[in-house]
């Protein structure tokens, strides 16, 4: 962290409310955060007292990657939040520190490997293929969301998952409850409690077992004794719910190249680039409201010239680290031959999202079959028009009409 002369001035308090924002705008009470220095300080609708924040790239980096700063000492705090009704829990992965949560994400880490998220490939081209099949058969307009943006991605995570067919929807109904700020702390709680139940279940069904499933391999960690079957079910809930951003972040996809229609010839006309192309889509999508999960200094820590007292919040923004112009040059600008492209969309860090593979291989297949099988693909109503999920922390059109 940093060793230059720490001030003892503390900047004012910026209250950041949920906004329900539109399209791909970017939140603007973060751009003013950003504008007013590295290292600002927040107060997010709920919970209690301010946190700080940090915006650019290297903060992040340093911040999410110091042990100084711990995910499991947030347990014990009422910190400001976005959410009514999150309550951190220490069994939950995402709220404890090395070494158990090194063990815990272990016991899937095969799952998510490249190897692993190949392993459903074909399968997963097979579902997409006669889910573009009925798209095409039922003629347009359509409501690409539905058609295909949702169920795809809900199917391809289920599958890596071991999620039976059958139990799917339950599942994403599940995941929507819990994501949503609308339907109140209840709600949300008993969907996450009836989600753990399932996949304790299932988790106990598995045991003992050989798949290559997550559930199947959580089954064989709780047979030998590396995990117990309520970390086994938090730790599914936790990337079930992780997934079910693959949603929204299609839906926010197709929407920048349905409403850039220069940018979506070009990918018909070069596909060998497409790769490069998502990769610049996933940094510019802002994908959420606000910011994630908190952490607490342990000790005093100087950052940028400002002293993180231990026992303070701080919060990190990977969306304007991802708009920071010192590592992404105009960086308001989509530019699909930028390279490298050192994202942080999937956070960094050992919190790191475990699903980054698993997101490549969901948005490389969708840009490949729709815009080769569907040529004409283009909006059918004007992008102000398309309405965006509201009430909720990830962002993502609730619906997006097309035609062809």
């Amino acid at each position: 962290m940093s060793e230059e002369t720490i001030t003892e001035i503390l900047p004012p308090i910026r209250h950041w409310p949920a906004l329900d924002l539109n399209g791909v705008d970017f939140d603007p009470v973060l751009t003013e955060l950003m504008r007013e220095g590295p290292v600002t300080r927040i107060r997010l609708p709920h919970g209690e007292g301010w946190a700080w924040l940090v915006t650019r790239y290297d903060d992040v980096r340093a911040v999410t990657e110091d042990p100084r700063f711990s995910r499991e000492a947030v347990v014990d705090q009422p910190v400001t939040r976005l959410a009514p009704h999150f309550v951190p829990q220490r069994d939950r992965l995402a709220f404890l520190d090395p070494p158990d949560h090194t063990r815990l994400r272990r016991s899937v880490a095969a799952a998510f490997s490249a190897q692993g998220v190949e392993r459903v490939r074909e399968k997963s081209r097979r579902m997409l293929d006669e889910l573009v099949d009925e798209l095409l058969q039922d003629g347009p307009p359509a409501d690409l969301t539905a058609a295909v943006l949702s169920p795809f991605p809900v199917a391809v995570l289920c599958e890596l998952m071991g999620v039976p067919a059958a139990d799917r929807h339950g599942v994403h109904a599940w995941t929507r409850l819990v994501l949503s700020r609308s339907h109140g702390a209840k709600a949300g709680e008993r969907a996450r409690a009836e989600m753990a139940g399932y996949f304790r279940e299932l988790v106990h069904l598995r045991r003992g077992g050989t798949g290559e499933d997550v559930v199947s391999l959580l089954g064989a960690a709780v047979g030998r004794g590396e995990v117990t079957p309520e970390e086994a079910a938090g730790l599914a809930v936790l990337l079930q719910l992780g997934g079910e951003a693959m949603t929204d972040n299609s839906g926010q996809l197709f929407y920048l190249l349905l409403t850039r229609p220069g940018l979506a010839e070009r990918l018909r006309a070069e596909p060998e680039i497409r790769p490069r192309a998502v990769e610049e889509l996933l940094r510019y999508i802002p994908h959420r409201n606000t910011v994630g999960l908190a952490r607490i200094a342990l000790e005093d820590v100087g950052i940028k010239g400002v002293r993180i007292r231990a026992g303070d919040a701080i919060y990190v923004s990977y969306l304007s680290a991802n708009r920071d112009p010192d590592v992404f040059p105009y960086p308001e600008t989509i530019d699909v031959s930028r390279g490298p492209d050192p994202h942080v969309s999937f956070g960094s860090g050992p919190h790191h999202c475990p699903g980054g593979t698993l997101v490549r291989l969901v948005s490389e297949l969708l840009v490949e079959v729709l815009l080769d099988r569907v040529p004409g693909l283009r909006p059918a109503v004007p992008p102000e028009r398309v309405p965006f999920r509201k009430g909720t922390s990830i962002r993502g059109p609730e619906a997006l009409p097309v035609t062809w």
